[in-house]
């Protein structure tokens, strides 16, 4: 190609080369300036690409605007039209990777019936470093302030997590639950819609649930229903292997998590029989 300039193609096909084996992505071009973009635009999150450009400007990084809207549409950063009603927005920047205990929680809902089909909901809360279930709460109506009030509760036991995931449920995305993730300085992710797979740990964990539990049990009141998953809670936490652990429990994950740092919370020195009585009594108030 250098000496005869001739194509690609054409010079795989004469020295009987696959062209396959020849092509290699290229690097992308002006990292320093994907970079800034990213920022800028986890700050503006409705800013379009020559908004953007202006703010790249004043920085000093020109460049045509064809080019700058071709790595704003390589970096995924176009904006999104809204429609329907307003929803609660998270973050542009990716997720924090969970490797600490208290790092991240995840949030969902189940749903189940007792008696006859009287149907309830149950509110579930993980850490996804250690995969220990925090709170099962079941009742036949869970509301944004109630949601606020159990995550008051967990931060007294556990301490505050730094990020916290969840659906756009309107339990997750109401004024109470924004006041008091601002309130307590926590960072709310939100997933993107019909995605569920972005909230992966707590759906792992609701097949878990759901087959080793409210599929093979019948739940005669409120009151058994929580009492079972009280039971199921415990036994989750400190008796069931879990492979994503090496086969052990997320009480044993946290509790080498939290001695190899040092830095364990005094909540949780309690011996296992007392957390599990409070659990138990406070999942049945």
């Amino acid at each position: 190609m250098r000496d005869h300039d001739i194509s690609q193609r054409r010079a795989c096909r004469l020295a009987g080369v696959d062209p396959k084996t020849v092509r290699r992505e290229r690097p992308p071009d002006h990292p320093e300036i994907r970079q800034e973009m990213k920022e800028i635009a986890g700050k503006r999150r409705r800013f379009g690409y020559r908004r953007i450009g202006v703010l790249l400007e004043r920085k000093g990084m020109i460049m045509n605007h064809k080019k700058l809207y071709r790595l704003y549409r390589e970096e995924g950063l176009a904006v999104k039209r809204r429609r329907g009603r307003k929803r609660a927005r998270g973050s542009r920047t990716p997720m924090p990777e969970a490797t600490q205990p208290n790092q991240r929680w995840s949030l969902d809902f189940l749903a189940d019936s007792f008696g006859a089909s009287r149907k309830f909901r149950i509110l579930a809360v993980n850490d996804d470093c250690c995969r220990e279930n925090l709170c099962l709460a079941a009742d036949t109506s869970i509301s944004g302030e109630r949601v606020a009030r159990e995550m008051d509760a967990l931060v007294r036991l556990y301490g505050k997590p730094a990020c916290i995931v969840s659906d756009n449920g309107t339990e997750f995305t109401s004024r109470t639950i924004l006041k008091w993730a601002d309130r307590n300085g926590v960072d709310w992710h939100y997933i993107d819609p019909g995605k569920p797979q972005q909230n992966a740990f707590i759906e792992s964990f609701n097949g878990s649930l759901r087959d080793e539990l409210l599929n093979e049990e019948l739940f005669d009141t409120l009151d058994d229903a929580r009492r079972k998953l009280a039971l199921w809670r415990y036994d989750y936490n400190t008796v069931r292997p879990h492979s994503s652990l090496g086969n052990r429990t997320p009480k044993q994950a946290r509790q080498a998590l939290e001695l190899f740092e040092g830095s364990a919370p005094a909540a949780l020195a309690k011996p296992e029989t007392d957390d599990y009585q409070n659990q138990t009594r406070r999942l049945s108030s």
